[in-house]
């Protein structure tokens, strides 16, 4: 079981992340986010973290200006697309970068599952999300689930983590459903909006593991 904490700001957060078992570690770069970083801030955070430990930069509709710029500064092992990039999108950034990318799907019945499909072809990972509310500002962080009977029993060809809504008090009941054996987090591990709790970060962790 691998987890992925995402939207880090703060040295201390990371670092709990980190000691608690974390496989990756997400750095947001969405402006309108409480967990946004600047590259400045993401250099420093990423400097942090161990060459065992996936760095993933997410991004939203990002252009290749915003993506030279952080590219150049902050060593970044994968990239994450939470926006409205299409598959040819896709593949140009990973041509354009030479980075592994993890597109993000959102889910809220069963017509939305057909994009995972589509988009597997030609990501390296795929993060199967809540989709957000129409009047939502944020594409995901949003503290909301899907139902996860949607996905039982079906498999990709390319690896794939579970996102939206997950908790310490539910993660293990979603891998279960879902036969997910990633899992992300972000809101879930909040005291506050983008405030991560190191608390919660080690009972998310635990909880995915099954310890």
């Amino acid at each position: 079981m691998s987890v992925k904490i995402c939207g880090l700001s703060e040295p201390e957060t990371l670092r709990g992340a980190i000691d608690a078992g974390a496989r990756y570690v997400g750095l947001n770069f969405f402006e309108k986010s409480p967990r946004y970083v600047t590259i400045l801030q993401a250099r420093e955070l990423a400097l942090l973290v161990p060459a065992n430990i996936c760095k993933v930069a997410l991004f939203v509709d990002a252009t290749n200006e915003q993506l030279d710029a952080t590219t150049a500064k902050v060593p970044i092992d994968m990239l994450q697309l939470h926006g409205h990039e299409t598959p040819e999108r896709v593949i140009e950034i990973k041509k354009r970068y030479g980075l592994p990318v993890m597109k993000v799907v959102g889910v809220a019945d069963a017509g939305d599952l057909t994009a995972i499909d589509t988009y597997m072809r030609v990501s390296d990972q795929i993060l199967v999300d809540a989709k957000p509310p129409k009047d939502a500002v944020l594409p995901g962080g949003n503290g909301i689930s899907f139902d996860w009977r949607l996905i039982a029993g079906r498999r990709w060809a390319c690896p794939w983590m579970l996102a939206g809504g997950l908790t310490a008090q539910n993660v293990s009941e979603a891998m279960r459903l879902t036969g997910a054996t990633q899992v992300d987090v972000s809101s879930g591990v909040e005291s506050a909006p983008g405030i991560k709790d190191n608390a919660k970060i080690a009972a998310f962790i635990t909880a995915a593991q099954g310890e």
